[in-house]
C-alpha cells in the first residue's frame, strides 16, 4: 500500500500528471526524471527534497484515508518506515563516518526486512547519489510542516485539497515551495490565479 502511494496517486503519478499538464510551468520542469538510482548521476534535474518529500508525504496520507486500517497493511507501512530511517543511517555512515559498503549492507540486513539482493542495490544508491535518503525525509517533514502552518493559520477556511493544488502547482524546491504557501495562506487560503 504504501508503496503504491508513494509511485502511484497521490504520489509521483499524480505529480507528474500535475507537472506535464501545468501551463504555468517552464517545459524543462514538466517531466520528472526516470533514470536508474543505480547509476552514478551526471545531473540532478529534480529537487529531490521536494519530488521525493511529496513521495513520502504521499505515504502518509494512507492514514487518512484509512489505508492502513489492516494490521498486516499497516505493518507493511510501518516496515518501509524502518528501511527509509536505516537508509538514512547507512547514507550518513558511509558519507559522514567512513563506514565501508559491507558495513552499511549489514546494518540494513540487521535492521529492515529487505533482502540482501535489493539492500545491495540500495546501498550502492547511496554511495553514487550522498544524502538522497536525507533528502526524502527532509521534504516530507516540510511539506508536513507547511500543511500544518497553513491548517492552524487558516483554521476552518483551510481546505486540504486547495493545499495539495498548492504543493502540486509548484515546481519546488523547497524555499519555493514554502514561498508559495506563505502567499496562499496570506490570501486567506483562496486559489491563486
Amino acid at each position: 500500500m504504501s508503496l503504491s502511494l508513494h509511485e502511484g496517486n497521490p504520489g509521483h503519478h499524480l505529480q507528474g500528471s500535475y507537472a506535464i499538464e501545468s501551463e504555468d510551468m517552464p517545459f524543462f520542469r514538466r517531466t520528472m526524471e526516470d533514470r536508474n538510482y543505480a547509476y552514478s548521476p551526471s545531473r540532478f534535474p529534480i529537487n529531490t527534497a521536494f519530488v521525493e518529500g511529496w513521495g513520502l508525504y504521499s505515504e502518509s496520507l494512507g492514514f487518512d484515508l484509512t489505508l492502513y486500517d489492516d494490521p498486516l497493511v499497516r505493518y507493511g507501512h510501518y516496515s518501509m518506515e524502518i528501511f527509509r530511517a536505516s537508509r538514512m543511517v547507512v547514507d550518513t555512515g558511509m558519507h559522514a563516518l567512513g563506514w565501508t559498503r559491507q558495513q552499511a549492507v549489514d546494518f540494513m540486513v540487521e535492521h529492515t526486512a529487505e533482502g540482501l539482493a535489493d539492500i545491495e542495490n540500495e546501498v550502492d544508491r547511496y554511495i553514487t547519489w550522498p544524502g538522497q535518503s536525507v533528502a526524502y525525509k527532509v521534504g516530507q517533514m516540510k511539506i508536513k510542516e507547511l500543511r500544518n502552518t497553513a491548517s492552524s493559520t487558516l483554521g476552518g477556511a483551510f481546505d486540504l485539497k486547495e493545499y495539495h493544488d498548492i504543493v502540486m502547482q509548484s515546481v519546488g524546491p523547497l524555499d519555493l515551495l514554502e514561498d508559495e504557501v506563505n502567499a496562499w495562506i496570506a490570501g486567506g487560503g483562496r486559489r491563486r490565479s
